[in-house]
């Protein structure tokens, strides 16, 4: 394969982030106490050394084709509003993480690699490492949607809510373009076409 050089120092960078993230979420198993937590992480990190595998071949240049990928999670209905919000505070001594520690590492590592993964793919010509890198950073949002959710149910993420007319009033601000409006849109387009 011939690849750009961008595109295999940016794979490589995807890669050694994929081999440092499976050993983390390694150590946050060992470590947590949740049952359900652990379970995810385990999850997550069999996803991760799925798709660094996958990476490693195409790299390698071993045939692997890569198709767009819809990664399936199992979510809980989220708790909207500032609900038994658990407190929270760092302690400087500790020798091991706690288990909302743990959560909040796991998720900022896949909402950032999420934004990295669409980074890379918006620099790559080759398509197979493009859609790599797209489904790397799909599993990304998904996995740290799925943290996030554990820690809604624990109480470590709550969103705050706006009050009822507030939703009303952010809702209606904006109005749908009528028929007429985009008849004109569609003419002035086209006349700006028609001089150039």
């Amino acid at each position: 394969m011939n690849f750009a050089a961008h595109e295999l120092l940016e794979t490589s960078e995807a890669l050694r982030s994929k081999a440092a993230l499976i050993e983390e979420h390694g150590v946050f198993a060992a470590q947590c106490k949740d049952q359900q937590l652990k379970s995810i992480l385990m999850k997550h990190q069999q996803q991760m050394s799925a798709a660094y595998q996958q990476g490693v071949q195409l790299m390698q240049g071993r045939g692997a084709q890569v198709s767009h990928q819809a990664p399936n999670f199992h979510m809980q209905d989220p708790n909207i509003g500032m609900n038994n919000q658990a407190t929270m505070g760092p302690m400087t001594n500790s020798k091991t993480l706690s288990d909302q520690t743990i959560a909040t590492l796991a998720l900022m590592a896949h909402k950032s690699g999420s934004v990295m993964g669409m980074q890379w793919a918006n620099e790559c010509v080759d398509a197979n490492l493009r859609m790599y890198h797209v489904n790397g950073a799909n599993l990304c949002q998904e996995m740290a949607y799925e943290m996030w959710n554990w820690m809604n149910h624990h109480g470590y993420y709550q969103p705050p809510a706006f009050h009822t007319q507030q939703v009303t009033q952010m809702g209606t601000m904006f109005q749908s373009m009528g028929m007429q409006q985009m008849g004109s849109l569609n003419d002035g387009t086209q006349g700006n076409m028609n001089m150039q």
